[in-house]
C-alpha cells in the first residue's frame, strides 16, 4: 500500500462515478494485485445496484468526485437555460460519438450541455433512438445527482429541469 494515499472518502460517504452516476461507498477493502497491497474503494450505483471497486490511489484519475453543491446546482441549471449554438449538419451517430464523450469525462456541466443540446435538438426534429437514450441518460445523471445534493426527491428535480425548457 502507498503511504501518501489519502482518502477522499469515507464508507457511507456519497461519490459521482462518470457515466454511472451517483454511489455509495459501501466499503474499503485491500487486495492483493500483482504482489502489492492495495485499497479499493468499493461502491454501489444507487440507479443499478450494481458494485464497482476503484483504486484509492487512483480514484481521482479515474474522475470519482464528491457530489455537487448548490452553487454548482446553479450554474448547471444556467448551461440547461442557454440556448446553444445551432447544430450542424453532422449524422446522428457523429453527434451521439460527442455526446458520448462528453458524459463520460463525469463532468455533471458536459453532462448538462449534452442534456439541453439533446432536449433543443428534439424540439427540432425526431431523435433517433440512441439520442433519445442518451438524452434519458443525461437526465437521469443530472436528476440523481440534484435531487442527492438537494434532498429533494428525484420527481420535484425532474419538474424543475423540464419546467425550465418549457420557459426557454
Amino acid at each position: 500500500m502507498q503511504e501518501s494515499e489519502t482518502h477522499l472518502f469515507s464508507v457511507g460517504d456519497k461519490a459521482v462515478y462518470p457515466a454511472q452516476g451517483v454511489a455509495e461507498v459501501i466499503c474499503i477493502e485491500e487486495k492483493d494485485i500483482g504482489g502489492t497491497r492495495q485499497r479499493f474503494y468499493v461502491l454501489r450505483i444507487l440507479d443499478t445496484d450494481r458494485k464497482i471497486m476503484v483504486p484509492v490511489c487512483n480514484a481521482a484519475s479515474v474522475g470519482l468526485r464528491q457530489v455537487i453543491g448548490e452553487e454548482e446546482i446553479r450554474d448547471i441549471f444556467e448551461i440547461l437555460c442557454e440556448q446553444s449554438l445551432p447544430f450542424d449538419n453532422q449524422t446522428w451517430n457523429r453527434r451521439y460519438r460527442g455526446f458520448m464523450d462528453k458524459i463520460k469525462t463525469g463532468s455533471i456541466y458536459d453532462v448538462a450541455e449534452v442534456l439541453r443540446d439533446l432536449y433543443r435538438l428534439k424540439s427540432d426534429k425526431p431523435l433517433s433512438f440512441g439520442e433519445r437514450r442518451m438524452l434519458e441518460t443525461a437526465r437521469a445523471l443530472i436528476v440523481k445527482e440534484v435531487a442527492i445534493a438537494r434532498g429533494r426527491t428525484e420527481e420535484q428535480i425532474i419538474a424543475e429541469i423540464d419546467a425550465l425548457f418549457v420557459v426557454n
